[in-house]
């Protein structure tokens, strides 16, 4: 559902990098914006990442609300386990992304988020990371156990330890809401970016361009110079709050 106060810009990117497909699957419209990251190999992370984008996509039907957002991604979640596997190892996809929607007669992004891939909120030229890494790594950092700034170079930091689809009979999604504010340039990734460039690069490059295709733009073709390992993909969402 697009709400007829906020005034929308919208930029997409996507990239293969070095690997020899490229298994991300992006949604951008209606006022939906998602990043999946397939995982699978044999081209069935990128049958699992396009089989969520089309279960998620029916959260841009009405207003959705946060329990909406978790029946649709168990759903999502159901829809890739039954995908087949030719490998022996089940398909599974990460899945990030926003809604737009209102809660309470307030425009909110409904913010969804399973895995690590990343959403980014930038209010004020301040960039922050909105969702939290299902991952080892992330674990790792929480309890202590390994820097903050060493975390993307850590030999395990793609060991996802939630997906949608993979071994698990049962996923638990981050799902909250958060109100629009005027100016807020959102930032859906996956980890293709994240690993190449730190927030303060991501920021930077943000900061450098004013429109949201621009924004997208720079930023996959910063990854792919700072090395391009992954599949990389972006979408950046500027809102403007009409009055």
């Amino acid at each position: 559902m697009i709400d007829d106060r906020v005034v929308l810009d919208v930029g997409v990117a996507t990239a293969q990098g070095q690997r020899s497909r490229n298994e991300d699957s992006v949604w951008a419209a209606d006022g939906l914006y998602l990043v999946a990251d397939g995982m699978g190999g044999h081209e069935a992370g990128e049958v699992a990442s396009r089989t969520a984008i089309e279960v998620l996509r029916g959260l841009a039907v009405g207003v959705p609300g946060p329990e909406e957002a978790r029946r649709t991604v168990r759903r999502a979640h159901a829809f890739v386990r039954d995908l087949p596997s030719s490998t022996g190892r089940r398909p599974g996809t990460t899945a990030t992304g926003v809604v737009l929607t209102e809660h309470g007669q307030t425009p909110c992004w409904l913010v969804v988020n399973v895995g690590d891939s990343r959403t980014y909120r930038m209010a004020g030229g301040v960039l922050e990371q909105v969702t939290l890494d299902h991952s080892e790594v992330a674990e790792l950092v929480a309890s202590g156990v390994v820097p903050a700034d060493q975390a993307s170079k850590h030999p395990r930091r793609n060991v996802v330890t939630r997906v949608l689809g993979g071994g698990s009979p049962h996923v638990e999604p981050d799902v909250w809401l958060l109100p629009v504010s005027p100016g807020d340039r959102m930032l859906m990734c996956s980890d293709g970016l994240t690993d190449e460039l730190s927030d303060a690069r991501i920021q930077a490059e943000l900061r450098a361009q004013s429109g949201a295709q621009a924004a997208a733009d720079s930023l996959v073709a910063a990854a792919l110079a700072a090395g391009g390992h992954d599949n990389v993909t972006v979408i950046v969402v500027d809102a403007t709050l009409r009055h």
